[in-house]
């Protein structure tokens, strides 16, 4: 899992939180991710939107791809489609995927490389992995998050961020053991290179084995972690989370000083997380909004998702090559 390394010791460290005078998050819910088929057959895992848990406000969807070690021809992805109303991040850990929109917008992601995709006011895209992967098979892992636009965002103008391994904010844990990566948003007083338009923290942190990560965090946003690889405990209370379980965090008491998460990792971690627990972790300010969502449009209330496919229906999201226009049905509802 590469995804960008470095040398703990090397880099700025994050606070030390007192265990006196932080309010430590608990944990209120945890999820185990369901197995779903995605675009042209891929396997994903999915956290959210799910039975046990409906949404993240402001996100709305996580989907884990991997790791799996394609066959050769095995390697598959999405065919054109449109989204409105949100944005798409994509972030690859191993392996790559091409990106294609009809703004313009795209290229190869790779290795610790993250695609932010602004659908906004309407897009189409094609997400593909590269040829060579296809040709030879290879190990493939990544995630995409989908994240709410407010009401007042919706109809912004499309746009497409392509964020560089060698982009991302690197830092360490206050005692030097685990590597936090910000790939946007702000923890500790340090800012990642993501453009938001939904104010969010996305880290991605590898906690060396038997070692405490403490994180100080927004009073108003919510948090949630996501276990990629490996084993430990969240939460003062040290609820256990392995690979593809979730762990909602409760909101703030405003009892301490500062908010704090507190993850644990195992002492033992199986073999594919040998440099430590790999956890995705997540927050962002609730929008408190009505959602109105089918397939791969999200809006405010049902009279704009009716126009979302009318508008998609009359090429008013992009204009991608005739033969290759797709067709929305009721199968494409889980299109991402």
């Amino acid at each position: 899992m590469p995804a960008v390394l470095a040398d703990p010791m090397t880099l700025p460290r994050l606070p030390r939180l007192g265990r006196e005078g932080t309010d430590w998050r608990r944990v209120a819910k945890v999820v185990t991710a369901e197995k779903h088929l995605e675009g042209e057959g891929f396997q994903v895992r999915r956290p959210f939107p799910s039975v046990n848990l409906a949404m993240a406000d402001p996100f709305l969807l996580l989907d884990h791809m991997g790791a799996v070690e394609y066959a050769p021809g095995e390697a598959k992805g999405t065919p054109w489609h449109p989204h409105r109303g949100f944005e798409t991040v994509t972030y690859i850990l191993d392996g790559a995927f091409q990106h294609h929109d009809t703004t313009g917008g795209g290229g190869l992601i790779a290795d610790g490389g993250t695609q932010w995709m602004t659908a906004g006011a309407g897009i189409q895209h094609i997400e593909q992995p590269p040829p060579e992967l296809v040709a030879k098979g290879g190990l493939f892992h990544g995630v995409q998050l989908w994240v709410n636009l407010p009401r007042s965002e919706k109809w912004t103008k499309p746009r497409y961020q392509d964020i560089h391994p060698g982009d991302v904010r690197l830092l360490s844990s206050d005692d030097g053991s685990s590597l936090v990566r910000v790939i946007a948003g702000q923890v500790g007083g340090f800012d990642g290179p993501g453009v938001t338009h939904t104010p969010i923290t996305y880290l991605h942190a590898t906690i060396a084995p038997g070692a405490t990560l403490t994180l100080p965090w927004p009073r108003d946003f919510n948090a949630i972690a996501y276990v990629l690889s490996g084993r430990g405990t969240v939460g003062v209370e040290e609820v256990g989370l392995a690979e593809g379980q979730l762990a909602a965090f409760a909101g703030s008491h405003h009892q301490g000083e500062t908010d704090g998460l507190m993850l644990h990792a195992a002492e033992s971690q199986p073999t594919a997380g040998k440099n430590g627990w790999e956890v995705l972790i997540l927050g962002g300010m609730p929008l408190r909004e009505p959602v109105a969502r089918y397939g791969p449009f999200v809006m405010n209330t049902r009279d704009e998702i009716v126009q979302a496919f009318e508008d998609f229906q009359a090429g008013r999201m992009g204009t991608i090559p005739a033969e290759k226009l797709p067709h929305l049905s009721e199968r494409d509802e889980n299109l991402s």
